[in-house]
């Protein structure tokens, strides 16, 4: 099982709307928005980690408004 954490970057006034059609995506297991230099906070699960780029590049940064993303991916250690 693969975990990222994505930190996205979003155009002004276009946050609800990134926030919402980020909502629709499955794998996208928790959403939050924040203050600062990053606007939403994604964790993504999938199978492998290559299926994590392929979220990130597919249906994260093809999202009108996204205009950068920093990744963050677990290190798939249990019990650690």
């Amino acid at each position: 099982m693969a975990i990222g954490f994505v930190l996205i970057t979003v155009a002004p006034v276009r946050e609800n709307y990134v926030y919402n059609e980020l909502s629709k995506e499955p794998e996208i297991i928790e959403l939050q928005p924040l203050f600062g230099k990053y606007d939403l906070l994604a964790k993504i699960k999938a199978e492998y980690y290559d299926e994590l780029a392929s979220i990130i590049i597919n249906k994260i940064r093809t999202i009108a408004g996204v205009v950068g993303t920093k990744t963050l991916t677990g290190t798939g250690l249990e019990g650690y």
